[in-house]
């Protein structure tokens, strides 16, 4: 979709193929500010590349603006008093190929935690789901594999062993061991699209879902990527991350979605409310059945 401003009169937004008849029907101008998601600022529609031809098409029919009030398009506009929401800049990580894939990814993990709200205001919406995977996928396998090497360093020195299972000491430290850190990157994929498919389900629950799933994936794959290499906290890492998680998850669907903070919550909150409802059911069913089993004998 295309926006489209005269001055500051908004036109509407509207596919490519219908900017282009609008230029070669007279409606549309060369001078025309046109603005799409990805786009650093506004632009005329003269710097289009993908226009030039039908502004070279429609030059001779009109050699100036008419005075007239242009035919609105048959596409129907924003609604009155709405406004375009403005471009964003992106993160850091989206300038990876100029400043480099470790500064990049400094400067993204730096600016989601140290400004969450800044970020995923800036944060781009839409682009392919390539960019944020690597994005998280580089930040969830160096916690995940840092978090697994030195726990087995502690097992080592003889802290958090389980000597009464030898077995389980093996699989943790020869094959099984091995198997996880080649599967990681695995394991944080499927993590990302599981956690991004439930919280887009949440946020559709509530009402709060005014973006694609595209922009969900984005918020876990930025959030998780920049708080996941805090795993390497020895102790207490697992915990930070956990509550540190869920604020960026509220924060960061709230800015993208642009949704009240209050629906965010909820989504992110529903998961855990669910399945610790269920458990307390279960946990409930079970004592009742205990019950039952003994009043019979």
């Amino acid at each position: 979709m295309i926006h489209v401003n005269r001055g500051a009169t908004s036109l509407g937004a509207f596919p490519e193929e219908q900017v282009r008849e609008g230029i070669r029907a007279g409606r549309f101008l060369a001078s025309d500010l046109g603005w799409r998601e990805g786009m650093a600022s506004w632009q005329p529609l003269s710097q289009f590349t993908e226009f030039a031809e039908d502004l070279a098409a429609a030059a001779p029919a009109s050699s100036a603006p008419s005075p007239q009030t242009p035919t609105p398009p048959t596409m129907v506009a924003p609604p009155a008093g709405s406004t375009i929401a403005a471009p964003r800049s992106g993160l850091p990580w989206d300038e990876r190929h100029s400043k480099g894939m470790f500064s990049a990814f400094i400067e993204t993990l730096q600016m989601v935690l140290s400004k969450p709200g800044a970020a995923f205001t800036a944060m781009k919406r839409e682009g392919g789901f390539g960019e944020p995977l690597l994005y998280g996928l580089i930040g969830g396998s160096f916690g995940f594999i840092v978090y697994f090497i030195y726990n087995l360093a502690f097992q080592s020195f003889g802290m958090f062993a389980n000597r009464s299972n030898p077995f389980a000491h093996f699989i943790g430290a020869g094959i099984g061991g091995i198997f996880l850190l080649v599967c990681a990157p695995l394991f944080v994929l499927i993590g990302i699209f599981v956690g991004s498919a439930i919280l887009h389900v949440c946020l559709l629950l509530v009402g709060g879902a005014k973006q694609s799933f595209e922009t969900t994936l984005r918020v876990v794959c930025f959030a998780g990527g920049s708080v996941n290499p805090l795993l390497v906290i020895p102790f207490c890492g697992g915990l930070i991350v956990g509550v540190w998680k869920i604020v960026l998850y509220c924060i960061g669907l709230a800015r993208a979605h642009e949704t009240d903070t209050g629906r965010a919550v909820v989504a992110v909150l529903l998961p855990l409310i669910v399945c610790c409802g269920g458990a307390i059911l279960l946990g409930m069913m079970f004592g009742v059945l205990g019950a039952w089993s003994a009043s019979q004998h």
